[in-house]
Parts: structure tokens; sequence; C-alpha cells
């Protein structure tokens, strides 16, 4: 059983999973072309890994601009990956979101900015209670403008930490969508342990540091 099912208020205990440390076997992608995503509708779409999907979601989901966001898996070099799969750290992917949003009302470099602005840019391989490779930091681009721009906030919020930012810069290649039940997972268990101790708190720092983002129902 993982361990946010168990009934603890340890926050080491709690955790999005099994928190394995497997080193990732994966392909090398890093110099691979990226793959851009057509806009629909007059939507967009970006795509984040920030440890657990559940708290990811819930964060750029509260940002005025975005549509919706969906949990899934990317970064690896399997196919159909499973929640049981990438958490044995041998698939090669990352939780990851993917975020669909509406340009003409908030831009990619804002998403860029709260991705950096709602984790710990330093935390290796996770964060907070989660640790694994399936957990670590990955901003994808889609075509060099986004790269470029996903460079600059870097810098620029280098600036502020000692340590080195963890965040891997990735071409996007593909994103799977995870399971049913991971959909709107804070929204829809708000009194599971992990939920109450973890996700929650999480969204609440990333809403008290930018205000001006908020829907006026996320304040």
């Amino acid at each position: 059983m993982k361990s946010i099912f168990l009934i603890s208020f340890s926050m080491f205990m709690l955790s999005c999973g099994n928190g394995n440390t497997q080193t990732v076997s994966k392909e090398n992608i890093t110099n691979a072309e990226p793959v851009e995503v057509p806009v629909q509708d007059g939507l967009a779409k970006a795509y984040f890994a920030s440890g657990c999907f559940w708290c990811v979601e819930a964060i750029y989901e509260s940002i005025e601009g975005v549509d919706e966001v969906i949990s899934g898996y990317s970064g690896g070099h399997t196919k159909n990956p499973t929640y049981e799969s990438s958490n044995t750290g041998r698939t090669g992917h990352a939780e990851a979101v993917e975020v669909i949003y509406d340009p003409e009302k908030i831009n990619f470099k804002t998403l860029v900015q709260v991705y950096y602005g709602s984790q710990n840019p330093t935390q290796v391989n996770g964060q907070g209670p989660d640790n694994g490779s399936q957990y670590r930091s990955i901003i994808f681009y889609q075509n060099k403008d986004q790269k470029e721009i996903i460079e600059n906030v870097k810098a620029e919020v280098a600036k502020n930490y000692d340590k080195p930012l963890a965040a891997e810069i990735l071409p996007f290649q593909k994103f799977w969508v995870a399971e049913d039940y991971h959909q709107n997972y804070e929204k829809n268990n708000p009194g599971n342990p992990y939920i109450q101790n973890v996700s929650i708190p999480r969204l609440d720092r990333f809403k008290e540091k930018f205000p001006e983002l908020l829907k006026k129902n996320s304040h």
C-alpha cells in the first residue's frame, strides 16, 4: 500500500507514491527535435513536471487564463506508462501535467515563472516528501523560442539561490494521460492525508506568492 493511504500525519510518511529512488534508464532525448503541439480553438498547451502531479495540477488550475490541466507522464523512453510502472523509476517518465491555456490571457513566460515559483527549485529528484526520478523537475519546450524563455527565466531565478536549479530542460516528445482517478485528485479527495498536509499547503504558498494571477474563485 502506498503511504498516502495510511492514516498518518507524519510528513516523513506522507508521499504521492512509493518514493523509489532507482536511477533512470532512458534514451538521451536532450538533443532530440522538439514536437510542437498546435494551438487548437485558441488554446495552447505546455508541459511541466514538478513532483507529485496532484499538486502541480491544482496550482496551474488556479491561474487565470488556464482552461484545464491534465495529469500524466512524460520525459521517459517507454510507451503507455502507468502509475505503477513509472513508480519503479525504470521507465524514465516523470509525473507531469499538460496545461491547456489561452495565450491571449496568459503567456508561456508567466507559466514558466509560476513553475519555478511554486516549488523548491533546488531539490533534486523530487519535491517535499516525494523522492525518486519519477518526481524530478522538468520543463519541456516545443520550439526554440520557448527554450530561450525558459533559459532566461531560469537565469533570473538562479540569482536568488546558492545551489544550482534542479529542473531539466528537455524537448517535448510525448505526453501520456494518467489514469482517470488521478485527474482532479486534490479537488476530489480533499480529506486525503497527503492532500491535507502536502498538496494544499503547497497550493496555499503559491497563492500567497502570486495573488495577481489567480482566478477570482481561487482566492
